[in-house]
């Protein structure tokens, strides 16, 4: 009785439900053209090092960002530094965004988040950008394989497979010093049974008296990933985690004679060194002379010569300088700098804005000076 009662009532008035979905549809997108301020709602404890930090715009706006992508952050850290984390949170969940960090010793960035952010205090971001994602709940049968923090872009992309619909045949690996160290445990158990499709292997270094643990034990090897997924070489392969996890795995994958034309990896390694040629950023390189540019370098004082269709990083780190620098691709803006004069060909895709760009930043990892130049490093 009371069941069908109210089922009438929503039927006969629609108006808090129309009301509802009219205000939904109200809010505005998020713009990363225009819109780089972030509010801390909420702040969770992971694990004994790691924090999620829960974020919304000022004013009610709809995030649209793939599973796996990232937002670069401005943080008051040495008067300022940039830090590309990865969105943790499902796609299917638009009003907020998630970053889960790991104190990391000496690192300014994730200590100052762990340290002073609050519910309530503001950020400036950029983003989200990056092309390191995937459809899980396609046919496709898929296999992620994460160690570390590098847990957080396979769990945005199960999180939003599971709110969608549940995923068709994945597996989860992830790898972790210890039992304590296990970012989302309860979540993907609760995850695993909710969603027949979803398998989620869990693997420890090492464990202690302290922690019941029944799991793998030992660093992911190639026996122990036939026994979690005996048809691992059907699966495209999407791997994130430290620079020397994700070695181990490819060279697991190599030796196993898995198709590397199915391997995906994301890893954000700042200071890693490139090329940084215009060519390696996906565009057309302009025609290059063969003359030499002079680039100063104000605040350190240094001034380098800068190689024909040399990027402005790649000079600086030849001459023994490490500026900050993540992706190398000029997507997550962690290189943003000042051109103070000359001028620059600047190859990016998509970490800086147009109206930065007026304000005359550049991003010196696609930035190929094109006369001598002066920039505020």
């Amino acid at each position: 009785m009371n069941d069908t009662k109210t089922s009438e009532g929503n039927k006969s008035n629609g108006e808090p439900a129309e009301q509802f979905l009219t205000e939904v549809n109200r809010v505005p997108l998020w713009d990363p053209e225009y819109d780089d301020v972030l509010v801390c709602r909420q702040v969770r404890q992971e694990t004994h090092d790691v924090k999620t930090f829960v974020f919304s715009a000022r004013e009610p706006r709809a995030f649209r960002f793939y599973p796996g992508q990232f937002m670069t952050f401005e943080l008051p850290v040495e008067g300022m530094v940039t830090r590309s984390y990865t969105i943790s949170a499902s796609a299917a969940r638009p009003y907020r965004i998630e970053i889960t960090v790991k104190r990391v010793p000496g690192g300014p960035g994730s200590n100052w988040l762990h340290d002073y952010m609050v519910p309530g205090k503001e950020v400036n971001v950029t983003g989200p950008a990056g092309d390191f994602t995937t459809d899980a709940t396609s046919e496709d049968k898929l296999l992620f394989i994460s160690a570390g923090s590098g847990i957080t872009p396979m769990m945005s992309m199960t999180r939003t497979a599971s709110d969608l619909s549940e995923p068709t045949d994945l597996h989860f690996v992830h790898a972790a010093r210890t039992p304590s160290d296990l970012i989302f445990r309860d979540e993907l158990a609760l995850l695993t049974a909710q969603n027949p499709g979803l398998k989620v292997s869990l693997t420890c270094d090492s464990s202690s008296a302290s922690h019941k643990w029944a799991g793998y034990t030992g660093r992911l090897n190639l026996p122990m990933l036939s026994l979690m997924t005996p048809d691992f070489k059907d699966r495209k392969v999407f791997c994130c985690g430290p620079g020397r996890f994700m070695e181990g795995v490819r060279n697991m994958l190599e030796e196993a004679g898995f198709d590397m034309e199915k391997y995906y990896e994301e890893s954000f390694d700042f200071g890693a060194e490139t090329a940084g040629t215009l060519e390696e950023h996906g565009s057309v390189a302009p025609e290059i002379s063969d003359q030499k540019f002079r680039v100063n370098f104000v605040k350190s004082g240094h001034v380098v010569e800068c190689n024909p269709g040399m990027t402005i990083l790649s000079a600086a780190k030849e001459a023994g300088l490490l500026p900050m620098s993540s992706c190398q691709r000029g997507i997550c803006g962690t290189c943003k700098s000042k051109l103070n004069s000359g001028e620059v060909d600047m190859q990016h895709g998509g970490g800086i804005r147009q109206r930065e760009v007026d304000q005359g930043k550049i991003l010196i990892c696609c930035s190929t000076p094109l006369s001598d130049v002066e920039v505020d490093l």
